[in-house]
């Protein structure tokens, strides 16, 4: 009984820490649109099961049933059903607080047919996490099968639901998730903190196969550099007062330092809590080593491969099958040992002191005190421990439109392309569509197919563009072949559109039609031209004997025209002669002239002539 005492004070102060532990309730928003009465945005706590829809909105109507009104057993059981008619609102079932636990009755609210349970608190406090729970009461069946998101809600706004609805007023609201993770940049940050233990029930089954389901997805995340991924593992410390106790000892290592509960809570049979502290340390410095060998993704390997190989119920849950796993994956086995240190000393392990420094809560994050938790973009997630469930929590994290392609796997998407596109803008010919699936739901988005950039609103057109435009549908324009010939009203300057080529008519996106050069006389219109149409282009023949110029659009002889081009080319050579001829003469004349004018000025200072006499003498006269 005295070891039952000291077990029950040494849980306690291992699990609460101290009296400033600080736990955050997780929050979305709940936006009331009708009626007037009660209409506005109210907060809502985020249950710990089912599978919140984070990063999307759910719109339905509220229903408070006339019976089983906590929703404590089947809805079978009372002829209630709240399956969603055709093209009616899913339904959200509004049930009171009490008599059962909160998993029991999501439940049965899911099994009823209700889209999302509101739970109506039963007394006016702060709200509260609906967890799951305790082992001992858990049905590990029902609890992984609930897949509705559920919110508890204030005692004043259940009462104010409650009153509409009695008066005969419909009350529709919005559940919205888009905030309740933040998402400042184009990489998450996630820690994931668990347990190495595998004999604490429902709750560590269901870590182990969410650890493997999980694993593909996360180290595809991890590689690409879309994430950045941080193992953690909660450790306690033993009350001073008990460190000498036989449960202490048991339970911790280094002194008292670090502790984990005993995994079959009797203190005489299996593995002890120092072993799990043991290989959690042992997990975390995997961890550490592979990433500063830039392969932290290794880590989900050894804690699969160590779940598979070294499961307590074998009694292999030891160091010698964990180090055959680390060998097995190339991981530094030295760094590892020298990352582990020694348990027995009496001094702080770096690693293990660093995992209680984290636990604590810092800014919006709470501590963390739920096993196993995730931390995404430092708040806490809340909802099942599910592999489609958790990315698309991840995906929420990140800023919309910058999500990596696997938040558009199966277990995510929301298949809203699969029927008429979604609403969005499609090319049927092509196999082209605007519609791009999200965890969030779909986005008309104009594509880029190999390599070619599709514009517009999405919604009503896209058109190709670039170069490469015309090779995708020939760019959206007409396009045909005939008579062997085919013809295009692509262009490739995207700025000209479609534009119907020469001898053609039309749109250029759905029609081009054949123009008739001959009937509109816009061709072969010489004399003695006989002008047939093709499709296309034309013919123009001569009668016998000539040659039709198309440039020129004219007949010659077919015999003449060597001697018209010899003639022609004769003509230029005497012309080129003349044209030199006279300009020889031009020039000898110019000289000429030249000289001789040189000459009289010369003669003209030493032998005036009579008329430059004359002037001279008139010159004096005037004085």
């Amino acid at each position: 009984m005295r070891e039952k005492l000291e077990f029950l004070v040494c849980v306690w102060f291992l699990l609460c820490g101290s009296s400033l532990a600080r736990f955050v309730v997780e929050k979305n928003s709940l936006k009331v649109t009708s009626p007037e009465s009660i209409k506005g945005v109210y907060e809502c706590a985020i249950g710990n099961f089912g599978v919140p829809q984070y990063g999307g909105t759910l719109v339905g109507t509220v229903v408070y049933p006339k019976s089983n009104q906590k929703a404590c057993k089947g809805f079978d059981d009372v002829g209630l059903s709240f399956k969603s008619k055709p093209g009616g609102l899913p339904t959200f079932l509004l049930i009171d607080r009490g008599d059962c636990y909160f998993t029991k009755k999501a439940w049965n609210a899911q099994k009823g047919g209700a889209a999302a349970i509101l739970v109506a608190d039963d007394k006016i406090e702060p709200l509260i996490t609906m967890d799951t729970p305790e082992e001992e009461n858990a049905d590990a069946e029902y609890l992984q099968n609930i897949t509705i998101p559920s919110a508890l809600i204030s005692k004043s706004l259940g009462d104010s639901i409650k009153k509409s609805l009695t008066g005969g007023e419909m009350v529709n609201m919005n559940l919205d998730w888009t905030e309740a993770l933040p998402h400042p940049d184009e990489r998450v940050e996630y820690e994931f903190w668990t347990n190495s233990n595998d004999e604490c029930g429902p709750k560590c089954d269901s870590q182990i196969e969410f650890v493997k389901s999980f694993k593909g997805a996360a180290q595809i995340l991890e590689q690409k550099g879309y994430t950045q991924f941080t193992p953690r593992y909660i450790t306690w410390y033993c009350p001073e007062a008990f460190i000498l106790s036989k449960q202490c000892k048991s339970q911790c290592i280094n002194h008292g330092r670090y502790c984990a509960p005993d995994p079959e809570q009797d203190f005489s049979r299996g593995y002890d809590g120092r072993d799990v502290v043991v290989q959690n340390l042992r997990q975390a410095c995997v961890f550490k080593v592979a990433n500063e060998s830039k392969k932290p993704w290794l880590w989900w390997d050894y804690v699969t491969d160590f779940s598979i190989r070294c499961p307590m119920k074998d009694k292999k849950y030891t160091k010698e099958c964990a180090d055959e796993v680390i060998k097995s994956l190339g991981v530094d086995l030295k760094k590892i040992e020298e990352c582990v240190g020694d348990p027995e000393a009496d001094v702080e392990n770096q690693v293990l002191k660093a995992e209680q420094d984290a636990q604590i809560g810092k800014g919006s994050r709470g501590d963390v005190t739920i096993l196993p938790t995730l931390v995404i973009n430092n708040r806490q997630y809340r909802g099942k421990l599910d592999k489609g469930a958790v990315l698309k929590a991840i995906c929420a994290g990140f800023q919309e439109t910058t999500e990596p392609a696997i938040c558009l796997s199966e277990d995510v998407e929301t298949n809203e392309c699969l029927e008429n596109s979604g609403g969005c803008w499609q090319d049927k010919a092509a196999n082209v569509s605007a519609c791009k699936d999200t965890f969030r739901g779909r986005v008309c988005e104009c594509p880029v197919v190999r390599g070619v950039k599709f514009v517009g609103d999405g919604y009503t057109h896209c058109e190709a563009s670039g170069a490469l435009r015309c090779a995708i549908n020939n760019g959206g324009c007409w396009k045909k072949t005939q008579d062997g010939k085919t013809y295009s009203a692509c262009v490739e300057d995207h700025s000209e559109g479609c534009k119907c080529p020469r001898g053609f008519k039309g749109d250029g996106v759905h029609t081009c039609e054949d123009v008739d050069e001959c009937k509109e006389k816009l061709a072969c219109q010489c004399p003695n031209c006989k002008c047939k149409n093709t499709w296309g282009s034309y013919d123009c023949n001569c009668g016998s004997g000539l040659l039709y110029m198309q440039e020129h659009d004219i007949c010659i002889s077919k015999d003449n025209k060597s001697e018209v081009s010899w003639s022609f080319v004769w003509v230029i050579i005497l012309g080129l002669a003349a044209a030199g001829v006279a300009g020889y003469a031009i020039y000898k004349y110019r000289i000429r002239r030249y000289m001789d004018s040189e000459i009289r000025a010369i003669m003209a200072q030493y032998m005036p002539l009579d008329s430059q006499a004359d002037v001279h003498h008139a010159s004096h006269g005037d004085v």
